[in-house]
């Protein structure tokens, strides 16, 4: 499943780039894009977080540097 969701993201990319080169791309357009990549984001987000939980939990301060900022985690503060 998480290989699916990378690659539709993959893909999603791929089409927003080309999209955001249309200059005739309208609002409808650009609305459904967002909505997809939020989507797709979400997803990614899900797999990193999932693939987090395999990891041993950090025993020293460079450890604890490197895990995600609290707004990429999905809560406020």
């Amino acid at each position: 499943m998480e290989e699916v969701q990378l690659q539709t993201g993959v893909e999603l990319l791929d089409h927003a780039a080309k999209l955001l080169e249309d200059q005739k791309a309208n609002t409808i357009e650009l609305r459904f894009l967002s909505t997809r990549l939020c989507e797709a984001l979400r997803d990614a987000l899900r797999v990193a977080e999932s693939r987090g939980g395999w990891l041993p939990e950090p025993d020293d301060e460079e450890g604890e540097r490197a895990q995600l900022p609290t707004i990429a985690r999905g809560t406020s503060g």
